[in-house]
């Protein structure tokens, strides 16, 4: 019998990584678009489009707790599969 696990199942941890990745992109959208006035000579954005800027740090953590969730899944079922 094969794997029981379909191919287009979402495993433990799928749904943090692709949030993450979704949060880390609007980020770094936010970073270029705080940076491109300091290069333009234009008037900068208020400050708050810096901590905006930071969402590219939370998007990276979320998507590495989904990483590791998806570690401790795959230790779980390989120890449970191996007694």
């Amino acid at each position: 019998m094969r794997d029981k696990t379909q191919t287009n199942s979402a495993g433990p941890g799928d749904r943090l990584i692709r949030a993450g990745g979704v949060v880390f992109f609007i980020g770094a959208v936010a970073t270029l678009v705080s940076v491109a006035p300091l290069l333009l000579g234009a008037k900068p954005f208020p400050t708050y489009m810096f901590g905006l800027s930071m969402l590219m740090a939370v998007g990276f953590l979320v998507a590495g707790a989904g990483v590791l969730r998806s570690i401790a899944a795959g230790r779980r079922q390989a120890r449970g599969a191996s007694r």
